[in-house]
């Protein structure tokens, strides 16, 4: 079986560089691409505003706590979408192995290429000069034998970096990384690794699968394969997304009532993720945790999809309204979701969704 040459590209703090690009008066100045107000979060932040602990997803007011002079813009997607199709563009004339992750990132199987360049470097090369010349913006690239280790490659050396891995180098590279760095692996996951003395992919390749697979299910095999830097999935071009969902564990037991700050943040991460979406999603879902893990689902798919943030939050409450439970109950977690994604050319009546659980599986 001939090597993959995989290449990961990540628009460099993409919506907030679209933002300086266009505006000179925020170049070199930290810009926060978020709605400004009690409730909003972070979308994207400029290097500038990263150097003072700024991140997305993170309260705006907290933003405002840690750079005071930051500049808030609020986003526009439309806008964002129309340079994202640019980039695409830019990676379409070098492979039709395309995945897209969301607006700012992508996987290519540049095995083969369209341009006949010897090696995936200099694909990842010309891909950045052009993005570069072309859009006035920056990309880092990983530059790999699988998806896995050319998504880390290209978070290296960010902003505006190349990284390669080659396959001789696999080993060495992944051994003193501690295990935060494979995908799936949480603060969960990583204190229950930390338990049985595990803290580097080193010390995760020593461990056998069975004793992965029995603690951690099917998904400690999968642990096994990435600590030897094994990841056979495909390139899958145009994937479309099934759903989006984020959830939250409470520090101590909550009632109905007081889940509302919560489900409203969660609302905005959730919106603000489905922006990135080229398609539009019709189904909102709620999933409430009780304090015996219960999980309660309930769902809404309205005649017109959520056109806002201020809309998805209210229909996301208006579920809530809806979970029968006497007043003494109280909730270790909520979750919000949207699914049953549709794109401009899908016709036809949209079917309620089904099994809204999987959402957060």
């Amino acid at each position: 079986m001939s090597i993959r040459k995989i290449v990961h590209i990540d628009m460099d703090a993409f919506y907030a560089s679209v933002e300086q690009r266009d505006d000179p008066l925020l170049r070199g100045k930290p810009v926060v691409v978020a709605w400004k107000g009690n409730r909003s979060v972070v979308c994207a932040a400029s290097y500038e505003a990263r150097a003072f602990g700024v991140r997305s997803a993170m309260p705006a007011l907290r933003a405002e706590r840690l750079c005071p002079q930051a500049i808030f813009v609020p986003p526009d997607f439309s806008r964002y979408r129309v340079v994202s199709r640019s980039t695409r563009e830019i990676f379409a004339r070098h492979t039709d192995l395309i995945e897209p992750l969301s607006l700012d990132e992508a996987y290519l199987d540049v095995t083969e290429n369209k341009t006949g360049m010897p090696t995936a470097t200099r694909v990842a090369q010309a891909i950045r000069k052009q993005i570069r010349e072309e859009l006035h913006l920056t990309a880092s690239a990983g530059v790999a034998p699988n998806k896995f280790l050319a998504k880390i490659a290209s978070d290296w050396r960010k902003p505006d970096g190349l990284f390669v891995i080659q396959p001789e180098d696999i080993d060495a590279f992944l051994a003193p990384l501690p295990v935060g760095r494979i995908p799936g692996v949480g603060k969960v996951t990583e204190k229950r690794l930390a338990e049985l003395g595990i803290r580097t992919v080193g010390d995760l390749k020593a461990v056998d699968a069975p004793i992965l697979e029995d603690r951690f299910g099917h998904y400690g095999l999968r642990l096994y394969e990435l600590a030897h830097g094994i990841d056979n999935s495909p390139v899958v071009p145009d994937r479309p997304t099934k759903s989006i969902s984020a959830e939250d564990t409470f520090e101590h037991d909550v009632s109905l009532q007081e889940t509302e700050s919560t489900i409203r943040c969660l609302a905005e991460r959730v919106w603000n993720a489905s922006c990135k979406e080229s398609r539009t999603a019709r189904t909102v879902v709620l999933k409430l945790k009780t304090r015996e893990f219960a999980i309660l689902t309930r769902s809404h798919t309205p005649e017109s999809p959520p056109s806002s943030c201020e809309e998805l939050t209210a229909i996301a409450l208006s579920l809530r309204s809806r979970v029968g439970t006497s007043p003494e109950q109280r909730f270790r977690l909520v979750g919000i979701g949207l699914s049953n994604f549709r794109g401009p050319s899908e016709q036809g009546k949209y079917p309620k969704a089904t099994r809204q659980p999987e959402l957060f599986e």
